[in-house]
C-alpha cells in the first residue's frame, strides 16, 4: 500500500475523539510515543478508574535490558490518558506504582465526574508523530526551547544541548552508538524484530517501526515500498547512514532528560510524562521531535553484560555533574511533516 495511514492499523488515529468516557481516555493513551512503537501497555477500565499495566511480552530485549525505555513509554501513555480526561468531563487522580516498584501495575487513575474542560495539548494528540526526516537549517531560539518544558518541568531534569560544539559532540556520540548497537549481534537482532517491512506485517501486528515513519521523501518512500524488504544488515546500514547524514546533520538542538537515580522506576514514568508534554508542545509550536536513545541503550547494554563503560563517561562529559541520562531527542523545524504509525485499538489493549 503506497498511501500512508490506511487500513485498520491506523484507525485509532482517526476515531479517538469520538470514544466517550474512560475508554476515550484510553483511546488517547494508545496514540502516545513508545520505544520502537512497542506499545507496552494494557488497561483495565471501570467507570471510576483505569489501571495501567506493563505488558512484559512487549519489550525490546537486549536493547532495553533494564526496562527503562519501556517505563518511559508507559509514562507517555499516562500523560495522554490524563490529558484526555478533562474534555470528557472526568477529573483524574493519578497514583504511580500503587503495588510498589516491582509490580506490573504501574498506575491507577481514579476518575470522578468533573466539568468538561479544554487543554491545548489535547488538541494536538493526533498530530504528534516522531519525525525522523531532515530538519531545516534554522536555529530554534532558547526561549522557544525553554517553553517546550512548560511550567511543570521539575528538578532540572531537562537539559538542552544547542551550542554548536556540544551539539556536534553529541551528534558524533549518537552515530558511534548506532554503529556499536548494530555491531552487537543480539542488539541488532532485537532491534530489527520490531521492524514491519510490509503493509501486511503492519496491519497484522499494528505496532513497530514502519517505512512511513522513517522520514523519507515521497519519492524515496514510494521506491522503498516497491522494493523487496530489506535484510537486517541492510536495515542496520540504512539507520547508521541516516543517523550520520540526516538525523545528527540537521538537528537544531538536542534535549536530554536525566535523573539522579536511573534505578528509580517512578522517575522513568515521570520522565515519560514530561517527554510526552514536550512532544505535544513541540507539535503545537510547529516543531519536529525525534527520539534518539541509542546512547543510553549502549550504556545499559554495557552495564548489563559487565563490559567496560565506554559511552557513559562520554555522555557524562556533556551533562551537569551527577545527571544520569534517561532519554535523548532532537528537535528542529521540519522539512516535511511526520507520518502516523500503526496502533492497536482500545479493544485490543483493554478489558
Amino acid at each position: 500500500m503506497l498511501d500512508p495511514a490506511g487500513g485498520p492499523a491506523h484507525e485509532p488515529w482517526h476515531r479517538w475523539r469520538d470514544v466517550p468516557g474512560p475508554r476515550g481516555a484510553v483511546a488517547a493513551a494508545v496514540l502516545a510515543a513508545s520505544p520502537h512503537n512497542t506499545q507496552p501497555w494494557d488497561f483495565v477500565v471501570t467507570d471510576d478508574g483505569i489501571d495501567v499495566y506493563s505488558d512484559p511480552a512487549r519489550d525490546t530485549g537486549s536493547v532495553d535490558p533494564f526496562g527503562r525505555e519501556r517505563d518511559v513509554g508507559l509514562g507517555c501513555a499516562l500523560e495522554n490518558l490524563v490529558i484526555a480526561c478533562g474534555p470528557r468531563g472526568l477529573r483524574p487522580t493519578l497514583a504511580l506504582l500503587p503495588d510498589g516498584g516491582d509490580g506490573l501495575r504501574v498506575a491507577h487513575v481514579g476518575l470522578a465526574p468533573g466539568v468538561p474542560g479544554t487543554d491545548p495539548l489535547y488538541d494536538v494528540i493526533d498530530r504528534r508523530h516522531t519525525n525522523r526526516g531532515p530538519y531545516r537549517p534554522t536555529p530554534v531560539p532558547p526561549a522557544v526551547l525553554g517553553a517546550l518544558a512548560g511550567p511543570d518541568e521539575t528538578a532540572g531534569s531537562l537539559h538542552w544541548i544547542d551550542e554548536p560544539g556540544r551539539r556536534a559532540a553529541l551528534g558524533q556520540l549518537l552515530v558511534d552508538a548506532a554503529e556499536a548497537l548494530c555491531a552487537d549481534e543480539q542488539q541488532s537482532v532485537d532491534n530489527f524484530a520490531w521492524f514491519r517491512a510490509t503493509n501486511d506485517d503492519e496491519q497484522r501486528h499494528r505496532d513497530g517501526l514502519v517505512l512511513d515513519g522513517q522520514g523519507l521523501s515521497p519519492l524515496e518512500l514510494g521506491v522503498a515500498k516497491l522494493l523487496p524488504p530489506s535484510s537486517r544488515t541492510e536495515g542496520d546500514r540504512f539507520w547508521i547512514d541516516r543517523t550520520r547524514d540526516v538525523h545528527t546533520a540537521t538537528a537544531a538542538a538536542y534535549g536530554v532528560i536525566t535523573t539522579a537515580d536511573p534505578e528509580d522506576r517512578r522517575a522513568h514514568l515521570e520522565a515519560g510524562r514530561l517527554l510526552q508534554r514536550i512532544h505535544l508542545r513541540a507539535t503545537a509550536a510547529g516543531l519536529a521531535l525525534h527520539h534518539m536513545n541509542q546512547i543510553t541503550e549502549r550504556i545499559d547494554r554495557e552495564a548489563s553484560t559487565g563490559a567496560p563503560a565506554t559511552f557513559a563517561p562520554r555522555f557524562a562529559a556533556l551533562l551537569p555533574t551527577g545527571a544520569r541520562p534517561l532519554l535523548t531527542f532532537r528537535v528542529g523545524r521540519p522539512v516535511r511533516d511526520g507520518r502516523p504509525t500503526p496502533r492497536r485499538s482500545v479493544a485490543m489493549v483493554s478489558r
